[in-house]
């Protein structure tokens, strides 16, 4: 479960740094059409949804009475269903602001590391108690990191789509 885990974290991460990568700075924060994020503001959503999971999981814990993958179809369901638009919480949503590639870029890595990490040194399998998603029951470690896994794997096809606006490919 971790090997696999692990890869996909891995998978995820090249994918979005590859076409994080592809933005020039000032396409980066360039409103490619009327009510879309930028580049810029995409990421750093991404950044603020997959930021605090190390102290989540070192927070309070139970031990697990069903199975521990039990919501990760559902979140792809949703979240890896692109005709739907979804609105971010308040506290997810990136300020209206000119962001800055390189910095954008090591907090990605930071993510991917924090993520891997956690992903070798706890028991994925144990209930986390302090946070949990709206119209959801409380996600497990696995569930956690899939959940930034997939919501990241949307904004990446997000970020594919501004791009190609952008650039008119």
């Amino acid at each position: 479960m971790k090997t696999a885990l692990q890869a996909d974290i891995v998978e995820t991460f090249k994918k979005l740094n590859e076409i994080h990568s592809k933005f020039s700075q000032t396409d980066l924060n360039t409103i490619p059409y009327l009510g879309s994020w930028t580049a810029g503001q995409t990421t750093q959503h991404i950044i603020l949804s997959c930021s605090g999971y190390s102290e989540l999981f070192a927070g309070k814990k139970e031990k697990t009475i069903r199975k521990p993958n039990l919501y990760v179809k559902d979140l792809e369901a949703l979240f890896l269903n692109f005709n739907i638009k979804m609105d971010a919480p308040e506290f997810l949503r990136p300020e209206i602001i000119d962001y800055n590639k390189n910095t954008q870029t090591i907090a990605l890595l930071n993510i991917e590391s924090d993520l891997l990490n956690s992903s070798k040194i706890h028991d994925l399998t144990l209930t986390c108690l302090d946070f949990q998603v709206p119209g959801f029951e409380k996600f497990t470690i696995l569930e956690w990191i899939s959940f930034a896994l997939i919501h990241s794997q949307r904004h990446t096809h997000q970020l594919n789509t501004i791009y190609k606006m952008l650039t008119k490919i």
